[in-house]
């Protein structure tokens, strides 16, 4: 990963009139790409400063690389799927069958443990764009039950250019049943248009990552890269450079945890890893014999 430490004075000094939004880049990464997928952040590296939010991989490509995503597991965690561009069909037992695409979300809360992969399938668009974040949970929540939801455009609260996809801003709530204490906003910007971001008391961590375009932060941040903004309370304004400019925002008070980490789990003790990773085990078996009954299709898109 490339990640790149940038010194509190990178950026130039604000003025007295802009003191109260400047907060410096403490770090920026074009991240790692694999094929469709980009990882930016993972709990080994900038994870670990802006826990709660663990992983964030930005995916682009060809909608149909969508098909070879492989069923596996996670525990500890909750996967939140924005779409940038384009559009995903879903499909779950439970939630029934739509499309996600501008703004649309799937929440999945792993929690004790599922196996997924196959809930999400091409849409009507030839290219898909999106961002995949991990969000560590909190003990009560690491090792509870699943819960997924799957949420249209039209069902995304919008304040200004920013639709709310966690957390509460400026007294609009999400509807995804997420942990308090995060936000996670999906922004669109004109060409020259600005915008200011003040995080709720408390919220720390602050990062964002932009998809198309590129934003005066007050350094530049182009497409493709994930920084991370100085730990503190200050707000931050963002301008969109020459072209429309798409990105997210995250913001949250500390994961006041450690993180034990597993190949597909994240948790806050080796206790609950364990117990965790004992329970995807377990739920992997009942899904390898589903599969080889006969009535078994195939197309398992959760198992839990």
């Amino acid at each position: 990963m490339n990640v790149q430490p940038q010194p509190y004075n990178a950026v130039a000094p604000a003025t007295a009139r802009e003191t109260d939004t400047y907060r410096a880049i403490s770090y920026r990464t074009t991240g790692s790409g694999h094929g469709a997928i980009v990882r930016l952040m993972s709990p080994g590296d900038l994870g670990h400063l802006i826990k709660p939010f663990v992983f964030l991989d930005l995916f682009e490509g060809e909608s149909s690389f969508i098909n070879g995503m492989p069923m596996h597991p996670h525990s500890g965690i909750a996967t939140v799927t924005v779409i940038t561009e384009g559009n995903l069909r879903f499909e779950d037992a439970d939630s029934g069958k739509g499309m996600i695409d501008y703004g649309g979300v799937e929440w999945m809360r792993a929690g004790g443990g599922v196996w997924h992969g196959k809930e999400m399938s091409v849409g009507t668009s030839k290219r898909i764009q999106g961002f995949q974040l991990w969000v560590a949970l909190p003990p009560a929540l690491e090792n509870a039950s699943v819960d997924s939801q799957y949420l249209e455009s039209s069902a995304m609260p919008e304040v200004g250019p920013a639709r709310v996809i966690l957390g509460t801003y400026q007294g609009v709530q999400s509807p995804v049943r997420a942990p308090a204490g995060m936000n996670y906003l999906l922004v669109t910007l004109r060409a020259g248009e600005s915008w200011r971001y003040v995080p709720p008391d408390g919220h720390e961590s602050l990062w964002l990552s932009v998809s198309r375009g590129s934003l005066g932060a007050p350094g530049v941040v182009m497409a493709g890269e994930m920084v991370i903004f100085e730990p503190g309370s200050g707000a931050v304004t963002l301008k969109a450079m020459h072209k429309d400019t798409v990105f997210v925002i995250g913001s949250a008070q500390p994961h006041p945890h450690e993180l034990a980490l597993g190949n597909y789990s994240v948790h806050t003790n080796p206790q609950a890893l364990r117990a965790g990773e004992a329970k995807i085990a377990e739920i992997g078996a009942r899904l390898r014999e589903y599969l080889k009954q006969p009535d078994g299709s195939g197309s398992v898109p959760v198992f839990k």
